[in-house]
This record gives structure tokens, C-alpha cells and sequence, in this order.
């Protein structure tokens, strides 16, 4: 099979050569965030097992990555109108300090009951931030009025080429790192939102790592990924479901995104919120590593004895994010939230 695709709707594509440009410009400004090991849960799983620790990036979630990518490159009238960009969360903050070293005014949409660690650390970037209600507001349109108002860019969170090309230097680093000890993953597992994290990584280890089989990771009530795949075609969420991922809970695959997965062979799965807490206590005991829900469905995905009979020995997980409230950290950790 051949996995060297290009993603291509309404005109707009992303191309392997987009995350080596994007490399380019996050160099010595992204940190190239650690793989960690532990060899004793390495011998209760019978698997090898690497996590890709992005709660060490830059604002705590790989998201600065595709916002710095995505500013970086705006023209001198463009930087002075600012940029728009609508978050729960992690891409507000990494919009928001991508802006701040870029010299770009940015605003954010946020949703009200989005984490207070995150909506706190948006501002102390300097972002203004714009809440509205998750259950009765359009995000979009919020955004798009504002940019509309003002001439400014919008910075999507995941359906923009830019933002995809940034986050696929973590498929780079992945498959570098690797290489450097001298392993090639059977498997990479990637929390999966609307895709952009999943579909640049993918794009990304298809020629650097063509052999790994690459599985978007999204919680079991809000896994339209998974059955957009699974159908052929894109499909938004089903009504009612509740997760405490709050950073994956987009209404479906994006535009972009979607075909691109689809393309490159990615498969999905979904994981329980009992399943991702569990992770979450597995990634502070044994790697010392603070992930937030979002960024553990990946690893509670490899931690379900099932699934690794399907995944081969070496597995690469990628955390995606550690901004989790304070108090939710410590009840999961004391098991009871």
C-alpha cells in the first residue's frame, strides 16, 4: 500500500514537504518533547511501550506546535490585524502564545465551562478571551464575526493546512527518535479531536515510518472518528454523550482532515472515561507524567490487554497534553472522581 498521499478538499492541501517546512520554523522554538519508557510496566504489559510526552511542550499540549506554524507565517498586515482562533482549551493557549512571541494580537473564543486552568492561562499569554455557552452558542460564528469586524486571520484548531503541518512534526520526532534507538514502532496510538494532531502525525510517519499501523484514540461517546472511518464517509457525534475529555469533543471529522486519515489507512478506537482516569494514574506513577483526559485516551488505548493482542510489540502512545485542573488531577489520582 502506498501511504505517500496528499490530502486535497475545497483546494487546500497538506503534503509531507509542509511538515518539513514546518520543522524548519519550530526549530529551537518547539521543544522536541521527550520519548519516555518504564521498563517494569514494559514487563506487566508484555509490550514495549514508548510515550511521547507533549505535556513537556511549550503552553503544556502539542498545540503550539501547529499555532506557531500557522502565525508564523501571516504577512506584516495580517500580524498587525491579529488573529482569531476558538479553543476549549489548548490550542487558546497555543495561539495565544505563539501571538505573544510573534508580536500578534489574538483573540480567543472559549467555552465557559471550559477547564479554569485553561481559560487562566489563555489571558496570562496576553489573548483576550471571548466566552461563550458550549450548549447554546456557535463558536465559529463568534470567531468568524470577530475576524470579520477586525481583518484578522483565523487560526482553525484543526481544519487548516497549517495547523495539520505544524502538528505533524510530532510524526518527525516520533519517527527520529525512534530511529536514534534503533526501534520501528508496530504501532502509534494518537488522541483524535477533529483530526489535526492524528492526520498530520499519520502524514507524517507514512514516509518516515510506513510499516507503523496508526490508530486515532477517542473517548467511546464521542467517537465520530472512529465510525466516520469505519463508514467510509464523515459522521458528527451522537446526541447525549458526556466525557471528561474536554479537549476531544469536536462535533466531527474536519474537512481536511478527514480525507487524509481516510487516505492514509488510520483506524480508530474508543476508550471508556474509567479507562482514560486509569491512564492517567499509570502516566503520573510510572513516567512521572501529568496528562489531562484528552491526552490519555491514547495510552489507556494501549493499556486494554485487547487491543495490544492486535498491535504488535513495540507501541508508540502519544500524551498529547497535561493541562488538567488541579483538583480533578488529585480525585482521579485518589481515585475518586
Amino acid at each position: 500500500m502506498n501511504f505517500s498521499r496528499t490530502a486535497d478538499t475545497a483546494g487546500q492541501t497538506v503534503t509531507p514537504g509542509d511538515i518539513d517546512a514546518a520543522a524548519r520554523r519550530l526549530a529551537g522554538i518547539a521543544v522536541r518533547t521527550h520519548i519516555l519508557e518504564s521498563p517494569l510496566l514494559n514487563q506487566a504489559l508484555g509490550c514495549r511501550l514508548l510515550i511521547k510526552a507533549e505535556p513537556l511542550q511549550r503552553t503544556g499540549s502539542f498545540k503550539f506546535r501547529g499555532a506557531y506554524n500557522a502565525i508564523s507565517q501571516l504577512d506584516a498586515a495580517q500580524r498587525q490585524a491579529g488573529v482569531v482562533a476558538y479553543s476549549s482549551g489548548n490550542h487558546a493557549q497555543g495561539v495565544a502564545a505563539a501571538a505573544r512571541m510573534l508580536g500578534v494580537p489574538a483573540t480567543i473564543v472559549m467555552p465557559s465551562d471550559a477547564p479554569a486552568i485553561k481559560i487562566a492561562n489563555t489571558r496570562a499569554w496576553g489573548a483576550e478571551v471571548v466566552l461563550y455557552d458550549r450548549e447554546r452558542d456557535n463558536r465559529e460564528a463568534i470567531g468568524g464575526a470577530i475576524a470579520a469586524s477586525r481583518g484578522a486571520d483565523i487560526v482553525k484548531p484543526f481544519d487548516d493546512p497549517r495547523v495539520i503541518a505544524g502538528q505533524g512534526t510530532i510524526g518527525l520526532e516520533i519517527a527520529q527518535q525512534c530511529a536514534e534507538m534503533g526501534i520501528t514502532p508496530d504501532t502509534v496510538l494518537i488522541p483524535s479531536g477533529g483530526g489535526g494532531l492524528t492526520s498530520g502525525t499519520a502524514l507524517a510517519l507514512s514516509r518516515e515510518s510506513p510499516r507503523s499501523a496508526i490508530w486515532a484514540v477517542e473517548p467511546e461517546d464521542f467517537d465520530d472518528t472512529r465510525r466516520s472511518l469505519a463508514e467510509g464517509r464523515r459522521l458528527g457525534l451522537r446526541p447525549g454523550g458526556k466525557s471528561i475529555c474536554d479537549a476531544l469533543l469536536s462535533p466531527m471529522p474536519g474537512e481536511i482532515t478527514f480525507p487524509l486519515l481516510k487516505s492514509l489507512g488510520v483506524r480508530g478506537l474508543a476508550v471508556s472515561d474509567a479507562a482514560v482516569r486509569g491512564a492517567m494514574t499509570t502516566a503520573f506513577i510510572h513516567f512521572k507524567l501529568v496528562v489531562e483526559p484528552g491526552g490519555a485516551v491514547a495510552l489507556a488505548a494501549a493499556l486494554d490487554e485487547t487491543n495490544r493482542q492486535t498491535m504488535g510489540q513495540t507501541i508508540v502512545c502519544v500524551c498529547s497534553g497535561g493541562n488538567v485542573d488541579p483538583a480533578l488531577f488529585a480525585d482521579i489520582l485518589a481515585g475518586s472522581a
